[in-house]
């Protein structure tokens, strides 16, 4: 492996060509077309005396920059010739995918592969190089040596030279068989991996070189790759292209070199606060400290004034909202972005992050590296609200560039009216349990398969549960306010939300990874007080996945989403941006650490993805809010069996033709499991402290009487016989929409309304829940962890259970006929096979830690046996 630092000796080469280059041009452009302007690009002619070298370049236009390229228009051929000095040398590559299909998450912007590589000869050939920067040693360390030996380099490619000068002994390579290769140097399909099971392959004979751009520090270059379904059976074909055989895709290459400028200092990461992070193995490190360094993920930025306590930096972090976004969202998008100004304040900067607006005729493309944008998408069923991805160089963890993705068709389709956001989304059923608690205890890997998978670990943020939020505030302010689409009420909500979701991602953007600890700053009785939220924040950070903050029924209603980031986002720049005078990364762990142990003060808690998956903590979940998430769950629940019963009233649901009445019932239950998700999650759970070693424990379980409580909210809003008791008028007028065209993704779903399946699937997920190996086990070993202290056991929770769920049952009546109808028909009810009872892995004994794990489902059979004499289940 190639030292890292060895740039200072060509440095000044370097400077000095971009000095030559810039000189005569600052950048040059080429691409496709059928009659390029005659002098608009140098036409190479053959020389005598480098006949062969020439004859190579012949009619191809010369593009100086960073390399030197040459694009024959006719073919589309794109030769790089090579300088001697450019060999062994480290650059970067980013691959964004610039044009998508909108749908299966695959959307313009989004960020696929991106690496540090050098050019190195092997006799005849050329191979781009992966060095491995994972492993890494000091200069002066005999270890150094053996790096090479021990860890393997990657070659991606090996391409054969076609020509070296005679005179400046420049290398000539065809790079535009490297960037439409089938082999896939953009990483489409695994980044892009419904492709692959959908049967779509890479077909490079419709591949091709579109764009190619030279500037002194970069190369820009689009590729068009064309690809094919090579396979139908069992393959699910997409839905959207023109014909599901073939479709394109356009990526852009940004080719830079690494930057080796000595004013930016790497500054180590604290796990206390929540950076993205670039990380190695230190070999050199004594053995008494972790060999593993990381460096937290930011930008470059300096002070104007180093002696001001605030100052504007020497170069600001500027953002470009891309000319594809509304006119009426532009405001809103500047305003989310300008939000962090506040948390850079507390470091010391003044205006650090300022916004422009890319003009309509700009002669530059919003994935130029150059530029650091927010980009507009517009899909038909997306998967995600928000994208926040950088470009950092890993080695140090500087921030590079970045080009955040809001999806916008949530948004446009409010405008036109809740029955088109609803139509539009699609929204899917059961997204908040099934992913939060439910599916996640039944399976004890999803956490960690969820965790490694690289759709979450892309910042791609906010799913479908964020646009049923966003649907179930406007069903709100429809049926309690009377606001209609276009109305002054409906705009500020679609502004409030969007501003909200660009403060999110331009966090990311700025490093930070997600914060879901953040929504318990404020109590219950703050979370409506504008006073408050609009000056400390209506969460402790923007970059938890926050619901929208409904008000109780009957009272007044507050600011929907934040309007201000908030103290942890306040803090966490701090750590990251604030001048620290030491430039060695470890001369800096002293002030690092004064800044970082304020982690310990409630309004900083942290917690991320992994601890999100883990499940072991509620308060560090998504969707809940305040630091009594249990009752803001309750009144959430309340909230939508109001607006069900509003949804009743509304005589025009009557004469409804496309299945409005029943996309807004679905999104309410929707919302509805949503909050049965979060009050599940207290039981048999823990809170866990990431300042632990200062005199608090990691683990500490929640309070017995929270748990309690939990299970006294799923009693009653979840297994109670009376807990869904909708109106038949309401219930037959459930019709769903009847266009048979690919517009309508139910059409062959079911015609009337399953509103015993919708109860029962939900009862029996939290069931599965309750009564997981993992949470009883969890219950088990809290016993042992609290000593003395009361808990919350297995006894008692399959108490509560059987009491709420064979409630019909176990009441001491004799006369059967005075019992309160069951909401399903007898063959499903509680315990039988096809209904809520204990799930399959606690059937078999052999699979229990403890007999009585089956009591409850053995108690409903005994009792339906002795009081149903041969009547079946």
């Amino acid at each position: 492996m190639k030292k890292l630092k060895r740039f200072s000796g060509i440095c000044i080469v370097a400077a000095l060509l971009t000095l030559l280059i810039g000189s005569h041009v600052n950048a040059q452009y080429s691409e496709v077309s059928p009659s390029p302007q005659a002098g608009s690009q140098e036409i190479v002619s053959p020389s005598s005396d480098d006949a062969p070298f020439d004859q190579m370049i012949q009619q191809s236009q010369k593009l100086e920059g960073l390399f030197t390229l040459y694009h024959n228009t006719e073919t589309g051929q794109v030769l790089l010739e090579l300088q001697p000095e450019q060999l062994n040398r480290n650059f970067l590559c980013f691959a964004v995918l610039e044009s998508g299909l909108g749908e299966a998450g695959i959307v313009s912007g989004l960020n696929l592969d991106n690496f540090l590589f050098q050019w190195q000869r092997v006799n005849s050939k050329l191979q781009l190089v992966l060095p491995n920067i994972n492993f890494r040693t000091t200069e002066t360390d005999p270890q150094a040596r053996s790096l090479r030996r021990s860890f393997s380099d990657s070659v991606l490619f090996s391409v054969p030279i076609l020509g070296t000068h005679p005179e400046r002994h420049t290398l000539l390579i065809d790079l535009g068989s490297i960037l439409t290769s089938d082999l896939d140097l953009a990483g489409l399909l695994p980044n892009l991996f419904s492709l692959a099971e959908s049967g779509y392959r890479i077909d490079s004979d419709k591949s091709y070189v579109s764009t190619v751009q030279a500037f002194p520090e970069n190369i820009e270059i689009g590729s068009v790759f064309g690809f094919s379904q090579q396979q139908t059976d069992g393959s699910s074909p997409l839905l959207l292209t023109s014909n599901d055989r073939a479709f394109q895709l356009k990526v852009r290459y940004s080719f830079l070199e690494v930057p080796t400028g000595a004013s930016y200092g790497p500054r180590l990461a604290d796990e206390q606060v929540g950076y993205f992070t670039s990380v190695y193995k230190d070999l050199s490190k004594s053995s008494n400290s972790s060999s593993f360094t990381r460096y937290i993920n930011r930008w470059h930025l300096e002070k104007q004034d180093p002696t001001a306590p605030l100052s504007p930096p020497v170069k600001p972090i500027v953002f470009w909202i891309e000319n594809t976004v509304p006119l009426a969202y532009r405001e809103a998008i500047r305003a989310g972005i300008l939000m962090w100004n506040r948390a850079f304040e507390q470091a010391g900067f003044l205006e650090a992050i300022q916004v422009q607006q890319m003009p309509d005729d700009a002669a530059w493309d919003p994935a130029d590296v150059r530029y650091n944008t927010v980009r507009w998408s517009t899909s038909f069923q997306a998967l995600f609200s928000g994208y926040g991805p950088s470009h950092v160089n890993p080695l140090t963890g500087q921030i590079l560039d970045a080009d955040i993705v809001l999806e916008g068709n949530a948004i446009s389709s409010l405008s036109e009216g809740i029955g088109a956001l609803l139509e539009t989304q699609q929204l899917e059923r059961s997204q908040g349990v099934q992913n939060q608690s439910g599916f996640n205890h039944s399976c004890p890997t999803l956490g960690k398969q969820l965790a490694q998978n690289p759709l979450l670990q892309s910042h791609r943020c906010y799913g479908f549960d964020s646009m049923l939020q966003f649907a179930v505030g406007a069903i709100d302010l429809s049926l309690n306010h009377r606001a209609i689409a276009g109305s002054s009420q409906m705009q500020r909500y679609i502004q409030d939300r969007l501003r909200s979701l660009t403060a999110h991602e331009i966090g990311h953007a700025l490093g930070l990874r997600h914060n879901f600890h953040g929504s318990t700053l404020l109590s219950l009785a703050e979370l409506q007080d504008p006073t408050i939220t609009q000056t400390k924040g209506l969460t402790g950070s923007v970059m938890d996945y926050l619901p929208i903050n409904l008000a109780p029924v009957n009272q007044p209603q507050g600011d929907y989403y934040p309007t201000v980031v908030g103290p942890y986002d306040i803090w966490a720049i701090e750590y990251g941006y604030k001048p620290i005078t030491a430039r060695v990364p470890y001369d800096q762990a002293r002030e690092l650490a004064q800044i970082a142990q304020r982690g310990q003060e409630p309004a900083l808690a942290y917690g991320t993805d992994e601890d999100l998956y883990a499940f072991l903590d509620p308060r560090v979940t998504a969707f809940d809010l305040s630091n009594d998430a249990l009752h803001y769950a309750q009144w959430q629940m309340d909230n939508a069996i109001a607006l069900w019963k509003k949804l009743e009233s509304k005589s025009q649901m009557a004469q409804d033709d496309n299945g409005y009445a029943r996309k807004l019932f679905d999104a309410l239950f929707d919302y509805y499991e949503t909050q049965t998700s979060n009050v599940t999650l207290y039981v048999a759970s823990q809170s866990f402290d990431r300042s632990r070693g200062r005199g608090r424990p990691a683990f500490s379980p929640i309070p017995v009487a929270q748990q309690r409580q939990a299970l006294n909210l799923l009693e009653k809003y979840v297994f109670a016989a009376d807990a869904f008791r909708f109106s038949p008028d309401l219930l037959n007028q459930l019709s769903p929409s009847r266009w048979s065209d690919w517009s309508n993704a139910e059409q062959f779903g079911t015609l009337e309304y399953p509103i015993g399946e919708r109860i029962l699937s939900l009862q029996r997920t939290v069931l599965q829940a309750l009564l997981s190996p993992q949470r009883l086990a969890r219950l088990q070993d809290i016993e042992l962890k609290s000593g003395s202290k009361e808990t919350l056991n297995l006894p008692e929770l399959f108490e509560v259970l059987q009491n709420s769920i064979w409630s019909e049952v176990l009441v001491q009546e004799r006369n059967l006929r005075h019992f309160q109808p069951a909401p399903f028909p007898p063959e499903r009810i509680p315990g039988s096979d096809q209904g809520i009872g204990a799930p399959t892995s606690l059937r078999s004994p052999s699979r229990c830690p403890n007999p009585g794990l089956v009591s409850t489902q053995a108690v409903g059979s005994n009792h339906w046996a002795t009081t149903h004499p041969g009547e079946r289940r």
